[in-house]
């Protein structure tokens, strides 16, 4: 009994230290177990630039009645030029040569730019196709230099943090090739500054939101056309996701909750010095597949 006695306290602290392991692997496990479900950090993708296809209407706010077009819509003929072969070819060769050319400048002059000019290139961007014919589209055009410098000082104050802190090593790296930076002298010279919306959902005449499909998607077919736009026009212009700058934007533009920035595009004239990294696009073969 004495050599039990005395063996007990023994017995009692190796169990203590068992069931210490034991809890502290399941708790490994267990932040495992979070650490693999919980999603990697994107600061690329910004909340603000999240597509709102998915986006749910309050129920008491969602008409269930047809939302888009009248249902008595007519239909018209359709008539469209039709070209030779050699003609088709001839014109795919020359917009292909055209685009090609296409460069993202980050050295713009303050040249002024007609204003009938920004005007087409929108027009020309507002006949994208968008889903069910929503249009989910707010082209902003900003050409007052006060405005124009208070979107500077915004982006680049988030930009700052993006390169220190938000977008890590990797992403910092590769675009130490490319000599970019948080600095946007090109927000104050630009002529225009176009920065494109896209209406998660819209108004209907009694109040009620209406549901815009595929708003992201729309939103970016349009931006495709307005770069093509611009390039055929003579103007040229860097694609600026503007990250984390998004609710700081709309509010300074006065735009609505239902509308939330994509892209932002300074639009103008190169400088004369202006340079750009040699780089080159990829062929044909590896970007297409035919099956």
């Amino acid at each position: 009994m004495a050599i039990f006695s005395s063996l007990t306290p023994v017995f009692i602290a190796i169990i203590c230290v068992l069931i210490a392991v034991i809890l502290k692997k399941t708790q490994g496990q267990k932040q495992k177990c979070e650490t693999k479900s919980k999603p990697l950090s994107r600061p690329w993708v910004d909340e603000d630039l999240k597509d709102g296809t998915d986006h749910h209407l309050e129920e008491e706010d969602v008409d269930e009645e047809w939302q888009g077009l009248d249902e008595d819509v007519a239909h018209v003929p359709f008539f469209a030029e039709r070209y030779s072969e050699a003609e088709m070819i001839k014109r795919s060769q020359m917009f292909y040569e055209l685009l090609n050319m296409r460069r993202s400048v980050r050295f713009l002059s303050d040249e002024p730019v007609p204003r009938e000019v920004i005007d087409n290139v929108i027009r020309t961007a507002g006949t994208s196709p968008s889903g069910a014919h929503t249009e989910p589209w707010t082209f902003v055009v900003v050409q007052d230099p006060y405005l124009k410098h208070k979107i500077r000082e915004i982006v680049e104050e988030e930009e700052e943090i993006n390169y220190k802190k938000r977008m890590g090593d990797r992403w910092v790296n590769d675009l130490k090739r490319l000599r970019t930076n948080w600095i946007k002298e090109y927000l104050d010279t630009a002529p225009y500054l176009i920065l494109i919306f896209k209406q998660v959902y819209g108004r209907l005449p009694n109040g009620k939101k209406k549901t815009h499909y595929y708003n992201e998607i729309s939103v970016s077919i349009a931006c495709g056309i307005l770069l093509a736009a611009l390039q055929n026009a003579g103007l040229y212009t860097v694609t600026s996701t503007p990250l984390n700058c998004g609710p700081q934007l709309r509010v300074l533009l006065q735009r609505p909750a239902n509308e939330k920035l994509l892209l932002l595009l300074p639009v103008g004239y190169p400088k004369k010095d202006a340079t750009v990294p040699a780089l080159t696009r990829k062929p044909l073969e590896d970007i297409m597949v035919v099956m």
